[in-house]
C-alpha cells in the first residue's frame, strides 16, 4: 500500500513561496491569482501555484503530479521545480521512432520545394516542407520534388503533415502537430514507425509533451517560444524561461525551439540549452535568405561553443 501523501503545515504560504521563486515562469494572460489549494498536500499546493503562474489546467495538473512525485523522493522545497523525467512519469516508450541527431542545428521551415532546394544548396542542415494546398496531387508532386531536391545534399528533410506522401517519396522524416495525432490510428502509427522515417512532434506545454513522449518521437518541438503570426496558437507564447524547463525535462531526446525566433532571440534560445531552433520568416522574409541562413548558423555555433565552455568551467 503506497504511503499517504505528505501534508504541508502552511499550504497557502507554500503556494506563495513557489510563485515567488518561479515568478519568471508566469504568463499573465492565463494566470489565476486567486487559485488556492484544495488541501495541504504537495500536489494541491503545486497545482494552485501553477495556476497562479499561468499554466493552463492540463499543464498545471502535470506540474502538480510531478511535484508530488518529486517530494516523495526528497523533502519539499519551493525552489526545487521538477525537471526530471521520473517526476513527470516519462517512462521509456514501448516503441520508438528512428533516431535523429541530438542537435539538428538550424531548422528552416519552408513553403515549397523551390525553397527547400535553395536552402539545401545554402547548407542549412535541417529543413521542413510545410506545403498547404487543397489538391492532393499537387501535394504529392511537391513532396516528391522536395525529396529529390535534397537527395544530393547532406540536408535532412522533414515533411509537415503529409506522412503518407513522405513515406512514398522516401523523406528523412515527418513532422506532425497534436491535432494530427488525433487523426492517427494505432495502425497508422505502426506503419509510420515501421517505415523508418523519423517523427517530430509539436508540443505547447507539459501535457502535450507527456502525450508526445508516449509515442516515442525522434524529436520534440517546443513552443511557441515568442509571439508568432504565422498560425493561430492554442497557447500563449511560453517564453525562454519555460523553454529552459521543457528542454531540461526532455533532455533525453532531441529538442527544437520554435515560434517567433530570429537572430535577436538566439542568445535566449541558446541559454535554454535546447538542442536546435526552427525559423520561418527569419529566412523566407529576409532580403538575402542565403546570407541570413549563414548568419544564423554562424551565430548559433558561436553561442553553442560559449555555452559548452561555460558548462565545462562549472564542472557540469
Amino acid at each position: 500500500m503506497p504511503p499517504a501523501p505528505a501534508v504541508l503545515d502552511a499550504p497557502l504560504s507554500a503556494v506563495d513561496a513557489i510563485v515567488q521563486h518561479h515568478r519568471a515562469l508566469r504568463i499573465e494572460r492565463d494566470a489565476d491569482p486567486t487559485a488556492t489549494p484544495a488541501d495541504g498536500t504537495v500536489q494541491a499546493v503545486a497545482y494552485a501555484a501553477a495556476r497562479r503562474l499561468g499554466f493552463v489546467d492540463g499543464d498545471a495538473q502535470c506540474v502538480a503530479q510531478a511535484w508530488a512525485r518529486r517530494s516523495a523522493r526528497r523533502p519539499f522545497d519551493p525552489a526545487d521545480w521538477p525537471d526530471d523525467p521520473a517526476d513527470f512519469g516519462f517512462d521509456p516508450p514501448a516503441a520508438r521512432f528512428a533516431p535523429c541527431p541530438h542537435r539538428l542545428g538550424l531548422y528552416a521551415v519552408l513553403p515549397d520545394a523551390a525553397w527547400v532546394a535553395r536552402m539545401a544548396r545554402a547548407g542549412v542542415p535541417t529543413l521542413q516542407l510545410r506545403f498547404k494546398h487543397p489538391d492532393p496531387e499537387r501535394i504529392t508532386h511537391e513532396v516528391r520534388a522536395a525529396v529529390a531536391a535534397v537527395r544530393s545534399t547532406p540536408a535532412r528533410l522533414f515533411i509537415n503533415d503529409h506522412w503518407r506522401d513522405a513515406i512514398a517519396a522516401g523523406a528523412y522524416g515527418v513532422h506532425l502537430g497534436q491535432e494530427d495525432l488525433d487523426t492517427l490510428t494505432t495502425d497508422d502509427l505502426a506503419r509510420l514507425r515501421d517505415s523508418g522515417l523519423r517523427l517530430g512532434l509539436s508540443t505547447h506545454g507539459y501535457a502535450e509533451m507527456a502525450r508526445a513522449w508516449r509515442v516515442g518521437p525522434s524529436y520534440l518541438a517546443l513552443g511557441a517560444v515568442f509571439p508568432t503570426t504565422l498560425k493561430v496558437m492554442p497557447t500563449a507564447p511560453q517564453g525562454p524561461q519555460r523553454l529552459a524547463h521543457y528542454a531540461r525535462l526532455a533532455r533525453d531526446v532531441p529538442t527544437v525551439a520554435i515560434g517567433g525566433i530570429g537572430l535577436a532571440e538566439l542568445p535566449a534560445i541558446a541559454a535554454s540549452e535546447v538542442g536546435s531552433f526552427a525559423v520561418v520568416r527569419a529566412i523566407t522574409g529576409a532580403d538575402e535568405p542565403e546570407a541570413a541562413a549563414a548568419t544564423l548558423m554562424r551565430t548559433w555555433a558561436r553561442l553553442q561553443t560559449g555555452a559548452q565552455e561555460q558548462r565545462a568551467g562549472e564542472g557540469l
